[in-house]
């Protein structure tokens, strides 16, 4: 049987998921009387309820005699690691471009990896059904990215497509609105070449991807680079540099059919396949015959820019909700989660009490502590803060984006002038149709932390912002952080609506009547720029005696303000944390002691 391997990659939402699963109805993966979900491969929890894809998956179709190897990517950057090591295991490329938003930042980082490997895309044009789309204009952009980012004469005459994959059709010509997906399963076929891989050399694998399994243990999977491997077949690791770390046998071998692995007995060079049998190996590691003694070269990956502190909670709730609350139970987590997400780095501090994780990004952070918290987990979290470096003169650097808004004429003049409060240089602004305004900054990492909120906040949820890693350039200096203090609670007990009536007028509460509080705990934002502590638990005095008027006043209280995980991320200071559980989100002081408070804010300022 004939073999191709393709990666679908795009921009985030600009159809990927929903077009594999128009090509799994299609191809005939799926019965006609089946129910499948929408966006089938988007199968974990948090994917689903985002609407994103986190995790890179392969699946694999059958077309007319052919098994297509496809293999869905992430479209945000944060999970940019994902994609780098996926295009390694493939020969082609979709190149999925929505036909009203164009070429995005994520199209640019996504195409510029897969132009560097030599790939060759097919670029699709999708969503043409959309009544705003301008396909002659997006194909233009699209050649102008790849002549930007130094395309061959080869990869330049690139064969185009435009389809709907929500409504399952495809076609060469730009203004038909039906039919089928068959022309995208041909050019796949004629414009993909096969893996040109030698069956014959000695069995070779490039670890691509790790998952558990409870009762496989660790499961790999990556591309067969030479030769063939039968189950039970003796076999070692090695890591980059040729030194073997572990040595074992293929248990278990497992190729993709539709969403399902299935067991098989062989696999030959060019399968994607799944592989158990090996318990110290891991992604970017070499999978060899015993005879190999040469590491396949892994894909560089770009450095993390952004770090969290994870420390264990010792609020004075702590262990209330969550079922894992040790340090130890926390490294372990962490450090499983960097072995299988080389995207991330953890290291352990001094007092073994916390721990520093890097990563891409807030979002991709916020993923962890989202996926940890379901887990059972309990968590105290600091503010991100970018990771500086030195340049030759020994200068410090820092990170850069490139952030395009596109955002209603009439917000373009607040959001031009919050960005330069945040030391962001506008590079380009231009009408982006229909009334909008597209511009495009350079802004340091820094100033980009906690700014998305205020940014919707300014847009009335109109704008929409994205961010791409661009380099790392001179240190821009101090930027202004969050203007508003906050109200912190003097003491323990329960919030109390006849103390919190009067708090309302000197900012906005966090916390309602009846909620357990603690001292240190954030309970509202001051209005005015300085921290107040003040008791929310004050009952009032029972009297004989009644109020003027006949009745007691009955107090209405505004409805407080709850944040999500990643909105509380942006808005703590650097004195400040998340106290994160599987039921509650909580702001707090890091020392919860006014003294203490008091004794480091003095210190820090002397320093």
């Amino acid at each position: 049987m004939q073999l191709r391997n393709i990666a679908i990659i795009a921009h985030v939402d600009h159809g990927k998921t929903t077009l594999v699963d128009q090509l799994f109805r299609q191809s005939g993966t799926f019965r006609d009387n089946q129910r499948i979900e929408e966006r089938a491969m988007d199968s974990n929890d948090l994917e689903k309820e985002r609407g994103i894809t986190i995790l890179a998956k392969p699946t694999s179709i059958e077309w007319e005699g052919t098994r297509i190897n496809i293999v869905d990517t992430p479209g945000h950057a944060d999970f940019g690691g994902e994609v780098e090591r996926i295009l390694s295991m493939v020969d082609g490329v979709i190149l999925l471009v929505d036909s009203s938003e164009g070429a995005m930042p994520q199209t640019k980082f996504v195409t510029g990896k897969a132009l560097a490997l030599g790939l060759r895309p097919i670029v699709v044009v999708n969503k043409v059904d959309r009544p705003d789309e301008r396909i002659q204009e997006v194909l233009d952009e699209v050649f102008d990215l790849f002549v930007s980012l130094d395309a061959s004469d080869e990869q330049l005459d690139f064969p185009v497509l435009y389809a709907s994959g929500r409504n399952g059709y495809a076609s060469e010509d730009p203004s038909r609105r039906e039919g089928t997906l068959t022309p995208m399963f041909q050019k796949i076929v004629d414009h993909v070449p096969p893996p040109a891989l030698d069956v014959d050399a000695p069995f070779t694998f490039l670890v691509t991807l790790l998952d558990r399994d409870n009762f496989l243990g660790r499961v790999l999977t990556g591309r067969v680079n030479s030769g063939t491997l039968k189950v039970n077949q003796p076999i070692h690791a090695l890591d980059m540099d040729g030194k073997v770390i572990e040595t074992g046998r293929a248990s278990k071998i497992m190729t993709f059919r539709g969403l399902e692995r299935v067991p098989t007995d062989e696999a030959r060079a060019g399968d994607i396949i799944s592989l158990a049998g090996l318990a110290v190996a891991t992604v970017s590691n070499t999978i060899a015959d015993t005879s190999v003694t040469e590491a396949i070269q892994a894909q560089p990956i770009d450095p993390p820019t952004l770090s969290m502190r994870f420390a264990v909670n010792d609020s004075p709730m702590a262990g209330r909700e969550g079922s894992k609350v040790t340090s130890r139970m926390i490294r372990d987590r962490l450090f499983r989660e960097a072995e299988s997400n080389v995207a991330i780095k953890v290291t352990e501090s001094a007092d073994r009490d916390s721990f520093e994780v890097a990563g891409r990004g807030e979002l991709q952070l916020g993923v962890l502590i989202e996926t940890m918290r379901r887990e059972g987990f309990e968590l105290g979290i600091s503010r991100p803060r970018v990771l500086f470096r030195e340049d030759e003169d020994g200068k410090r650097t820092e990170p850069y984006e490139t952030v395009i808004i596109d955002v209603d004429e009439e917000y373009s003049g607040t959001v031009v002038e919050k960005m330069n409060l945040r030391k962001a240089e506008l590079t380009d602004m231009r009408p982006s149709g229909g009334g909008k305004t597209r511009i495009t900054f350079s802004a340091p990492s820094r100033g980009m932390i906690g700014y998305h909120g205020e940014f919707l906040s300014d847009t009335r949820g109109t704008g929409i912002m994205n961010r791409l890693f661009e380099k790392y350039g001179p240190y821009k200096g101090t930027i202004e952080g969050r203007k508003n203090g906050v109200l912190i609670s003097n003491g323990a007990g329960e919030a109390n609506s006849y103390a919190l009536g009067p708090l309302e007028d000197r900012g906005i509460l966090f916390v309602g009547h009846g909620e357990a509080l603690y001292e240190g705990m954030i309970i509202g934002e001051n209005a005015k720029t300085d921290d107040l502590e003040v008791n929310p638990m004050k009952a009032k005095q029972l009297t004989n005696f009644r109020a003027s008027g006949g009745k007691d006043d009955a107090i209405r209280l505004t409805p407080p303000k709850k944040m999500t995980l990643e909105q509380a991320i942006a808005y703590i200071d650097d004195d400040e944390m998340v106290e994160v559980t599987p039921k509650t989100i909580r702001l707090r002081k890091r020392f919860l002691d006014p003294h203490e408070r008091k004794r480091h804010r003095r210190t820090a300022e002397a320093a």
